[in-house]
């Protein structure tokens, strides 16, 4: 999800700070990381309708999490849990402490239910401003399963490791001296309390949960819990609020800047260990989520654990290459594809009530509750990525989508903070619940699912509270009435914002994936229905223009030529965009246009006149589209473009938000060599393979090895393919083609070859 930002004036300043993946002390892959990339400034590096200087924030963090766990255990140079500002940018000098962070990391959202711990020495300084405290990114260590940065002013070390639920950190002093632990609950509206118990050398608190898109200060209905545990003997404590301290005071609630701190005293060298652990149920659930993952204090048996964790997740994809960049931007973007949707239930399967935080649930043994899932963006590659290497998991958070529907009486459109939201459009719990049946992930409830989806997809809500929350499709009755949204319907939302025609576009892919489902489950009614109504894009492709464009209720077209400007009827970019938003009927999209000539020009434009935008979601489809036209080649030289060009092994590495992942998802995919233009079908479409080989190990014990020896930067083109050694020209591959596992081998060359895959039988099959 993007926010347009031209007047960022951080630029990329680094070209070349990432270690080296041959590390002697952190194993192979995970040494190839460096968790910085994306917390800088980035530059659109294509120049075009947007210019060349199109600035955004990457919006990542440098976070030490488990893959897909609760918290990103992360160093903090902001002091907010406030929309669209990240806790740690590159370009910051001061470091405020570290954070159990809940950013829906590379989006424009927000942090909550937080909290913030410090070690500081010499003079007590409580306020995150006043304890703001020099670092160097030449000092910092920062890896999936570790972070380290020397402050020098406070002469210490500090280093962070952790669980999905739980961290310990190591502050090593370098004098003799008062050292101290200050801790404070993160929260804009002031709310918040915190406690210290020094018999038992802990600090407890809550931080309540707010939702901004309903209401700035309107409580969720639950609070981040935390607790945190020291071991050596204080000297001192109290309490604070801004710059005024409590000697002695044992709690403090509500009100801005509040928090604790403890005093200890400490001699040259020595170490002061402190863990800390969260939860969303209540303290009870973080001292039993502490216990169950750190329940000792030994810092370097921690980080081996999450260590050999990330080893074995990063080990689903295992690649060759010589190219020591492209293999760092590779596992760099896997790590980036493992934060959301995130765990949200405690170790003992206890979790807050979707959507209202009561009551507590309980889930099976061995299940766990995901949430904040950036839908609009994750669907079309994140989504997929997981079905394809982590399935058990993948279906877990499909069913805990399907607990979302239980419990809130809804599919919710954008679930985040374990809420309906009224953010971005379309309907795509949908489209992930649908691929991920359609490439049979199991684990979860498809008839309950397909309840849930169907209600979405013919009914609205019966108040208007339900509506601007975000529950069901907001215009519904008018898509169901014109077959498209018009733009007399004004589309109320959180932000007043139209987008009639991409909802349109989106609703109509939404109706097809869901038509999937229905055949499989023998609605033959709802199939025929909803297979019409996957039709309904013809419906805003002006037939002048090939463009998708505004439509009123009578049935005329606007007459503006804006197909290449941002229209308030399109979401987050101009009509030439959302254009290609047809996933599911390419062909018939060339129908609208006047042909397949008329397509390919159109599409060869998106690139040659600068019109592609590969730093939103919209057109992260469109380099693969010429496949369907015949003219694979075209595609295989756009994403080796794209991956050179928009990703670079940096601080700024990223060319907009990595969106939850799905820019980073993209990429795996794109490097690979294949990308699911349409989930909710079980097909892939072939570009250009990256690396020298690639292997996937599946969780069926299969392996599928994509061999291409000579590929290269210079050789970007496929020459010819052979699928277990049988010669093979469909520019496509399916998803049990990779399952049955076996050896798709490559030929590569630096000059197209338009003979290969451009017989209308190699390209995706049709679905009307």
């Amino acid at each position: 999800m993007k926010r347009f930002n031209p007047n960022s004036l951080w630029v990329l300043l680094l070209t070349a700070f990432l270690p080296s993946c041959t590390s002697p002390t952190i194993p192979d892959r995970l040494s190839c990381i460096d968790t910085r990339v994306g917390t800088a400034a980035s530059v659109t590096r294509t120049a075009g309708m947007f210019g060349k200087h199109t600035e955004e924030y990457g919006q990542t963090l440098p976070a030490v999490l488990e893959p897909n766990g609760m918290n990103f255990w992360t160093p903090q140079t902001q002091d907010t849990e406030l929309k669209c500002i990240a806790p740690y940018y590159y370009r910051d000098s001061l470091m405020q402490g570290f954070r159990n962070s809940h950013w829906i990391v590379g989006g424009c959202t927000q942090d909550y239910g937080s909290m913030t711990l410090a070690a500081l020495s010499g003079t007590l300084r409580c306020t995150p401003e006043a304890r703001a405290t020099r670092f160097s990114h030449d000092d910092e260590t920062a890896t999936p399963s570790y972070y380290a940065v020397t402050l020098p002013d406070e002469h210490l070390k500090a280093e962070m490791t952790g669980r999905s639920r739980a961290a310990i950190f190591r502050f090593t002093y370098e004098q003799k001296g008062n050292a101290y632990l200050v801790v404070n609950p993160n929260s804009d509206e002031g709310e918040g309390y915190i406690e210290i118990d020094t018999l038992n050398r802990r600090i407890y608190g809550y931080n309540p949960v707010h939702r901004i898109y309903q209401g700035w200060g309107e409580a969720a209905g639950y609070s981040g819990h935390f607790v945190i545990e020291y071991q050596n003997q204080p000297t001192a404590f109290g309490t604070f609020r801004g710059d005024s301290l409590f000697a002695n005071q044992t709690h403090i609630q509500s009100g801005q800047g509040i928090g604790v701190y403890v005093q200890f005293a400490v001699t040259e060298g020595e170490t002061l260990l402190v863990k800390a652990a969260s939860s969303f149920t209540d303290r009870e659930g973080a001292l039993r989520n502490l216990a169950a993952e750190i329940p000792h204090w030994d810092f370097d048996r921690t980080r081996q654990e999450l260590s050999g964790i990330w080893e074995r997740h990063l080990a689903s994809i295992q690649v060759k290459t010589g190219d020591e960049t492209a293999r760092r931007k590779f596992y760099t973007a896997l790590y980036h594809a493992s934060f959301l949707p995130r765990a949200f239930s405690d170790a003992d399967g206890r979790y807050p009530s979707f959507a209202t935080g009561k009551p507590v649930r309980q889930l099976p043994e061995g299940e766990t509750y995901y949430e904040d899932y950036s839908l609009w963006d994750t669907y079309r590659a994140l989504h997929p990525l997981l079905n394809l290497l982590y399935p058990t998991r993948a279906g877990q958070m499909m069913q805990s989508l399907v607990h979302k529907y239980e419990e809130g009486g809804w599919l919710p459109i954008f679930p985040c903070w374990n809420s309906y939201t009224a953010a971005m459009i379309g309907d795509h719990c949908i489209a992930a619940l649908g691929d991920a049946y359609v490439k049979g992930i199991g684990g979860f409830d498809i008839r309950k699912a397909y309840e849930g989806m169907r209600r979405n997809a013919f009914e609205s809500p019966s108040t208007h509270e339900e509506y601007i929350n975000g529950m069901g499709r907001r215009a519904l009755p008018s898509y169901l009435r014109y077959g498209y949204i018009p733009l007399e319907d004004s589309v109320p939302d959180a932000f007043h914002k139209r987008e009639q025609v991409s909802r349109t576009l989106e609703y109509a892919y939404d109706d097809f994936v869901l038509a999937q489902v229905a055949e499989r489950l023998g609605k033959t009614k709802d199939y025929e229905t909803l297979m019409r109504r996957a039709q309904n894009y013809r419906n805003v492709i002006d037939p002048r223009t090939g463009y998708a464009q505004g439509r009123h209720a009578d049935g005329t077209f606007l007459a503006e030529d804006n197909a290449f400007r941002f229209a308030p009827f399109i979401t987050e970019g101009a009509p030439c965009h959302y254009t290609w938003y047809v996933p599911h009927d390419p062909y018939g999209l060339m129908e609208c246009m006047g042909g397949e000539e008329a397509y390919v020009a159109k599409l060869d434009s998106m690139f040659s006149q600068g019109r592609y935008w590969h730093g939103n979601e919209p057109c992260h489809q469109v380099a693969f589209m010429f496949n369907y036209a015949r003219q694979p080649w075209k595609t295989q030289r756009a994403v080796r473009h794209i991956l050179q060009t928009e990703y670079l092994d940096a601080p700024g590495g990223l060319s907009g938000n990595d969106d939850a992942g799905q820019m980073s998802a993209w990429y795996v995919f794109a490097a690979l060599g294949f990308y699911p233009v349409c989930p909710g079908t079980p097909c892939y479409v072939l570009a250009s393979p990256s690396f020298q080989e690639a292997v996937l190990t599946l969780e069926n014990g299969k392996t599928f090895r994509l061999v291409a020896p000579e590929a290269s930067a210079e050789n970007i083109y496929i020459r010819s393919v052979t699928l277990d050694g049988k010669p093979y020209t469909k520019n496509y591959i399916t998803h049990e083609d990779i399952l049955r596992g076996g050896t798709m081998e490559f030929e590569m060359g630096p000059e197209p070859v338009p003979g290969w895959g451009n017989k209308p039988e190699d390209c995706p099959p049709r679905a009307f």
